[in-house]
C-alpha cells in the first residue's frame, strides 16, 4: 500500500510507557509526504495507524502487545444502558456543533483542567497555544470538532479525524465540573450517530490497554474490533477477549 511504503520513520526511540509504566515502549513516529486525501487516511486507520500531530504512528514495543487499536462499525453500534441513559442526559441538557476546529483560550483550559484532573500532566507544565496546535490541530489529514455546550459555556471538545469511510476520535476533554453528565460518553455516541449520518462506516476509538483505566472504558462501545497481530478481530456480544478474525487490513 503506497501510503505505508511513502511514510518515513522520522523518531524510532525506545521510552518508558505512558499506559504501562513497568513497559518500554516503542512507537515510531513517521511523517506523510504531504496532504493525505480523506481515504488515504482511511487506509492508513485501517492499518492501525493512529495520529499525534503531523505524525502518525502504531506500536512496535519490544515485549508488550497491549496497546490494541480499537474500532466501531457504527451500523452494528448497540449501546449499554448506561450509555442510552449518558445519551438521554446529553440530549435534555447539551448542545452538538461539529466544524472546523479552533483555539482559544476556553480551549486550553478545559485542556489543561482536563489532564490535571486526570492525573495525564505528570507534573508537566500547562500545554499552550502551540503545544495544542502541535498535539491535534496540525495534520496531513481533514481535521474537525466536536463541541459540547451547556447553554453558552463550551463544556466539552473531541478533536475528529475525518475519512472517506471513517471518523477517527482523536482525543476528548471536558470540564470536570460538568462530569455527571458523562460528556466523554456523550461524545463518543455523538461520533457515532455523526459517521451514521455522513454514511461513514467506522468510528477510531484509538488505543485500548485493558489494564490503563484512562482506555479501559473503550471496549464498553461495541461490537466493536481491536487490531490484533495485524488483523482486526472482532468482539462478539460485548464479550472481551473472544474474537474472530473477520477483515483483511484493507478494512473493506
Amino acid at each position: 500500500m503506497r501510503e505505508l511504503e511513502n511514510l518515513t520513520i522520522v523518531d524510532d526511540s525506545r521510552d518508558q510507557c505512558v499506559y504501562l509504566s513497568d513497559q518500554t515502549a516503542r512507537m515510531p513516529l513517521c511523517l506523510p509526504p504531504g496532504p493525505l486525501s480523506p481515504e488515504q487516511l482511511d487506509r492508513l486507520l485501517a492499518h492501525g495507524y493512529r495520529r499525534s500531530g503531523w505524525y502518525f504512528y502504531r506500536t512496535r514495543c519490544p515485549s508488550c502487545s497491549a496497546c490494541q487499536p480499537l474500532r466501531i462499525d457504527v451500523d452494528l453500534f448497540k449501546p449499554s444502558r448506561s450509555q442510552r441513559r449518558a445519551n438521554q442526559r446529553g440530549e435534555k441538557q447539551l448542545r452538538v456543533e461539529f466544524g472546523l476546529p479552533t483555539l482559544d483560550s476556553r480551549r486550553l483550559d478545559l485542556f489543561n483542567q482536563h489532564r490535571q484532573v486526570r492525573q495525564l500532566a505528570r507534573n508537566e507544565r500547562p500545554v499552550g497555544p502551540e503545544d495544542y496546535r502541535g498535539f491535534l490541530l496540525n495534520s496531513f489529514a481533514d481535521v474537525g470538532e466536536l463541541s459540547l455546550w451547556f447553554d453558552d459555556l463550551l463544556v466539552g471538545v473531541s478533536i475528529t479525524d475525518i475519512g472517506q469511510k471513517s471518523l477517527s476520535a482523536v482525543y476528548c476533554f471536558f470540564d470536570p465540573a460538568y462530569s455527571h453528565l458523562s460528556i466523554g460518553t456523550y461524545a463518543i455516541l455523538q461520533q457515532i450517530f455523526l459517521a451514521r449520518q455522513t454514511n461513514r462506516q467506522w468510528l477510531y476509538l484509538g488505543m485500548y490497554v485493558a489494564n490503563n483505566s484512562h482506555l479501559n472504558y473503550k471496549s464498553k462501545f461495541g461490537p466493536h474490533e481491536k487490531w490484533i497481530g495485524g488483523r482486526w478481530q472482532s468482539s462478539l456480544g460485548g464479550m472481551d477477549g473472544i474474537g474472530l478474525p473477520i477483515h483483511d487490513p484493507s478494512g473493506e
